[in-house]
């Protein structure tokens, strides 16, 4: 079914249950009036003239607005393109163009992010447009700009667009509606690509409702779970397995903040009385460690899911023992993947809860591969995990090289993350075969940096790095060679990022050297940096925290 046909059967079964309650707000929707404020933002948008297939940004923290537009616009049948919170002006300009987006929905500012600025910034044009003509030589698609604040010029605001829906009839909505088919890319979410820019993914409404729908049953959800979800909503783990999960259970979604704040969330558990609670390990530590989580009745909690990094296992037996979440699993998955592979189930032991991703979801199939060969290999050996199944992406948008290295002609996504399965079927991530860093759930790809560090003129070579971290699980390392005669220090290097770059790509270590280490071919050996690095920086305590 579509994500709109999901929402009129759970509001016409379960109406007057909790559908949305965002806990700082105090704001509260049963799935009726949720329907209700959905149909209206989704008819505002097609006043605005958003089209079937049209794209739509959204570049929002965790704000209720988030949740209703991302029903609203498949409902509409539009393309939902979602924007990381911490982007920066380089990454929006980028994003905006690649994404051909016909309108924008963005909040004011959050923390030292002004997001109105920022979009001003890049797209000077507005200042002198009407609200709904935008003409911008950089963005030639986009016409429409949505804030949640007082708009300024060339924008309407989210009140406007409430009240442009009352130009559209309920029935020319339920027609549109009618018009979208389970099979139609409803989704762009962007990860980060090896060639440095980020790679947007397209799913459909039965990639996400599915997988939604898998995570679910395994979670052994029903419309009397609640669950708290303060993973960020851009991400996969917040809009499908917490949001859409939700609603394939009729389940209430429990937001306790606009972004993610121990105390809150666990505010959150105990007056919400939620049954589950979503987060990256990152996320459980600062819980876990709050001054005064013992203050706190989490005797409601049962269940979720910890992801996004390696999980350590002394975390997850804490996650269990002290929060109560008995039934707690951990899951393995990508973007790609819509995004659940892999999940532990409720009723598993404890001992596969805390040492393995579990077995393969439902209608997944799941195979390891030798890297070099593609051969499979047998049970219990080292190789590229590689998943096959009708919830893998459509592709990546307007990149189809990329695309085909991604998903070969048999249909398999290769992950390229190194895995064992055992016996029974159970899986281990041990590594990664890519060059990608994970730091608290985000991923960051080397490349990326290091052509954003390549923009400073005092350098000359760099090689970036993940190396090991206790609280992220991983950090951002540059190794850095400056061009002849100059000079620059650590805290130099990453005030040229700050601000330019999202917050979590921004070293957190930086080394000069004058040389890489490097094969007798000329291949840069980004392990002996790692090793090197690791030494230095008596990171060996990190380093040898064991994960699932």
């Amino acid at each position: 079914m579509t994500i709109g046909d999901l929402l009129n059967r759970q509001a016409d079964r379960f109406g007057d249950r909790d559908a949305l309650v965002h806990v700082d707000w105090d704001l509260r929707y049963t799935w009726s009036q949720f329907r209700e404020e959905c149909e209206s933002i989704a008819r505002g948008l097609m006043a605005l003239g958003i089209n079937k297939g049209d794209h739509v940004a959204l570049w929002a923290t965790n704000y209720p607005e988030w949740v209703i537009a991302q029903f609203a616009t498949a409902q509409i049948g539009a393309v939902l393109v979602t924007v990381n919170p911490a982007y920066r002006t380089h990454e929006l300009e980028y994003l905006l163009s690649q994404s051909d987006a016909a309108a924008l929905m963005l909040i004011g500012n959050f923390r030292t992010s002004d997001y109105v600025g920022m979009l001003q910034e890049v797209a000077p044009e507005l200042a002198h447009s009407s609200p709904g003509q935008l003409r911008s030589d950089k963005f030639p698609v986009l016409r429409n700009v949505i804030t949640s604040t007082a708009p300024p010029s060339g924008m309407f605001s989210w009140h406007d667009l409430r009240g442009l829906g009352g130009e559209i009839t309920p029935e020319a909505l339920a027609q549109r509606q009618a018009d979208c088919h389970p099979d139609d890319v409803i989704c762009i979410l962007y990860t980060s690509g090896t060639t440095g820019n980020p790679k947007g993914v397209m799913l459909t409404h039965h990639n996400l409702v599915a997988n939604a729908t898998y995570t679910k049953e395994g979670l052994l959800f029903t419309e009397e779970d609640r669950l708290c979800i303060p993973v960020p909503f851009y991400h996969c783990f917040g809009s499908v397995l917490g949001t859409l999960c939700c609603a394939t259970a009729a389940a209430a979604m429990v937001v306790p903040s606009e972004y993610f704040e121990p105390e809150k969330a666990l505010v959150a558990v105990e007056k919400e009385r939620c049954t589950a609670i979503h987060g990256v390990p990152t996320m459980f530590i600062a819980e876990l460690e709050h001054a005064n989580f013992d203050q706190f009745d989490l005797g409601s909690l049962r269940t979720g899911i910890m992801a996004g990094s390696p999980c350590p296992i002394e975390v997850m037996r804490q996650v269990i023992d002290r929060m109560g979440c008995r039934e707690m699993t951990v899951g393995y998955g990508l973007t790609e993947a819509a995004p659940i592979i892999t999940l532990t189930r409720s009723d598993d032991a404890i001992e596969r809860r805390v040492s393995t991703v579990g077995t393969a979801v439902p209608y997944v199939e799941v195979k390891i591969v030798d890297p070099d060969t593609g051969e499979e290999v047998p049970v219990g050996e080292q190789g590229e995990l590689c998943s096959r199944s009708f919830m893998n992406m459509k592709g990546y948008y307007k990149m189809p090289e990329a695309t085909e290295a991604a998903i070969d002609a048999d249909s398999w996504l290769h992950t390229g993350d190194l895995a064992t399965v055992d016996a029974d079927g159970y899986f281990k991530i041990t590594g990664r075969s890519k060059d990608m860093i994970i730091r608290g759930g985000e991923n960051v790809y080397p490349r990326e940096v290091e052509e954003f560090l390549y923009t400073n003129p005092k350098v000359a070579d760099v090689q970036v790095i993940g190396v090991p971290d206790q609280r992220f699980g991983e950090e951002i390392m540059a190794w850095v060679s400056l061009r002849a005669g100059q000079e620059a220090t650590e805290e130099e290097i990453m005030d040229f990022c700050r601000g330019r770059i999202a917050h979590y790509k921004v070293p957190r270590y930086v080394k000069f050297v004058s040389e890489f280490p490097m094969t007798v071919t000329g291949k840069i050996q980004k392990y002996v940096m790692r090793e090197v690095s690791i030494q230095e920086l008596q990171l060996e305590g990190a380093a040898n925290i064991e994960t699932a």
